[in-house]
């Protein structure tokens, strides 16, 4: 017969952490406000990369 020698570990939560005190922010955004403000940041800054001398004069 063969000897079983396996450790095993409490039954636990499995090393899962909880957060309970989480925190409620006031403001609050939908995704596609996100969304459409990273890319009009995006194209802001490649226009202004390519094009930034000749708008503002440096």
């Amino acid at each position: 017969m063969a000897r079983d020698d396996r450790i095993s570990m409490p039954s636990g939560i499995g090393g899962i952490v909880r957060y309970f005190d989480e925190e409620k922010s006031k403001i609050r955004f939908k995704p596609e406000v996100i969304v459409i403000a990273s890319i009009v940041l995006i194209i802001l800054m490649i226009v202004l990369h390519t094009e930034g001398k000749a708008i503002l004069g440096f």
